[in-house]
């Protein structure tokens, strides 16, 4: 397809400069404003819109599978997150603290929560006696704070919105299903309704949560070939439930040790939708995800029944779709260009020659294509067309991943793709944490999971030539 003519000249392209092009759409598509606190922003009505879509559909998929939502304190003892020693070393660096109360010092230290899992092992040792207790599915929605030292609105910053799942159950087979069947929810959720693909696999134990016995990831592929850690299920074991001895009495009637599970994911998302389907010209949204999915644009306004008419569609549509009219008085090339920037995945234009001709020009936003259609298909083709675009992001995105997956089967064949091809890299692993530490000082590639669907590209470890059976996928990331 020849180069498309750039309509927003504000935006820096991706080509020249990724980070700045990223940084121009989250500020000119209105989804952020930075704060006066550093690594702290607003996310503006148009972010917190896409967010809430998001939200809804997460919320009713963990309904679905008996999840209840809770609510804990922002404030953690420090004593409290003291008593898991692996967990706390995890978060010391990233932690805010509380020291004064008004104008009193405080006795013990508070923690500004950077994660629950302490939180809910209290509360959890008050409510769990015994298997009838258990288990307890339980998800959370709120804002937690690490202190990052480099931030970047959604993908990093000090503070940031999220839903966390904490369960705890019986017995370990319990816990390990919960892991994998919460992870596949986050898979299916991002491949459906975010149109983005993801590799789904186990972090290594040096990549592993704070606490966690196994931590499963997915793993999504951005525009610039750098991978994002997209969401994380974690199952603890019985190791959380002996740091804070939570015991319940089984049906042979002795006391045992459940099991625990957390799951997480957040506004990250968002960044991952940017970076995954924008373009030279903003933001690009999946329908399914989208806060309008249609705008509609009256063409010569200020002829009779232009504007009528343009209401009338827009009534009748509003039953099939999420739609917004815009009857400002700005031209219609800079509506054009606004709702190109802001991600609208259909353009419905409307004039009075339309009108003639009891039909409207739909414009798809991700690749410009325009439909004449008859007025009295509208509600029947609109929802047929954003279901072409959905399907169109996937598909576009899933080839673009494989455009950009590469093998290597030794060490300088690594460090080569790593240099000058941006991507994945599946390679052979010998599971030694000192060919995962070599690999990330002298190709400068992290490893990003070890994925459920294995392939065998070598019989020896792309690091130090010993034998490997395990395939990781390695990369740079945000």
């Amino acid at each position: 397809m020849a180069q498309q003519k750039k309509m927003v000249e504000e935006i820096t392209s991706m080509e020249e400069d990724f980070a700045k092009w990223y940084t121009d759409v989250v500020k000119k598509a209105e989804l952020i404003e930075y704060t006066s606190v550093k690594g702290c922003m607003v996310i503006r009505p148009y972010g917190y819109a896409i967010w809430e879509n998001i939200q809804k559909e997460l919320d009713r998929e963990f309904k679905a599978l008996g999840h209840e939502n809770v609510c804990m304190p922002m404030f953690i003892p420090e004593s409290l997150l003291n008593k898991e020693k692996d967990h706390v070393e995890g978060f010391a660096p990233e932690v805010a603290w509380v020291t004064y109360g008004g104008n009193e010092k405080l006795e013990e230290r508070l923690c500004v929560r950077p994660t629950s899992e302490t939180l809910f092992c209290e509360h959890y040792k008050a409510i769990v006696q015994s298997y009838r207790d258990l288990p307890k599915l339980y998800n959370q929605w709120v804002s937690v704070v690490r202190w990052e030292k480099t931030t970047r609105p959604f993908l990093r910053s000090r503070e940031f919105l999220w839903q966390e799942g904490h369960t705890i159950h019986a017995t370990a087979e319990e816990a390990r299903e919960e892991t994998v069947r919460m992870l596949n929810v986050y898979a299916d959720f991002c491949e459906n309704y975010l149109a983005m693909p993801v590799v789904k696999g186990v972090k290594t134990e040096k990549e592993r949560f704070a606490g966690a016995e196994d931590t499963y990831t997915i793993e999504a592929l951005m525009h610039d070939g750098k991978a994002l850690q997209s969401a994380t299920s974690h199952y603890f074991g019985d190791g959380f439930a002996r740091a804070f001895d939570i015991q319940f009495t089984d049906k042979d009637n002795k006391l045992k040790y459940p099991f625990q599970t957390s799951w997480g994911s957040t506004t990250r998302l968002i960044g991952a939708i940017i970076m995954t389907h924008g373009d030279n010209n903003g933001l690009v949204l999946p329908p399914k995800i989208a806060p309008t999915q249609v705008v509609v644009i009256p063409v010569a306004a200020h002829k009779a029944g232009v504007l009528e008419k343009a209401q009338e569609l827009t009534d009748r549509i509003s039953k099939v779709c999420r739609v917004k009219i815009d009857t400002s008085d700005n031209s219609p090339g800079w509506k054009f260009a606004e709702y190109e920037m802001k991600g609208v995945p259909l353009r419905l234009e409307i004039g009075p020659k339309d009108i003639e001709n009891n039909q409207c020009v739909l414009v798809r936003r991700d690749n410009r294509e325009k439909y004449f259609v008859s007025l009295d298909d509208l509600e029947t083709e609109i929802p047929k067309l954003l279901d072409t675009v959905q399907k169109g992001l996937y598909e576009a995105a899933l080839a673009r991943r494989a455009n950009m997956t590469y093998s290597a089967a030794s060490l300088d064949e690594l460090k080569d793709i790593a240099d000058n091809k941006p991507g994945f890299i599946k390679a052979m692993w010998c599971g030694s944490r000192e060919c995962e530490e070599k690999l990330k000082e002298y190709a400068g590639v992290s490893s990003r999971c070890i994925p459920f669907e294995q392939e065998h590209i070598a019989d020896t470890c792309v690091c130090c030539g010993k034998p490997a059976d395990k395939m990781l996928y390695w990369g740079k990331a945000y």
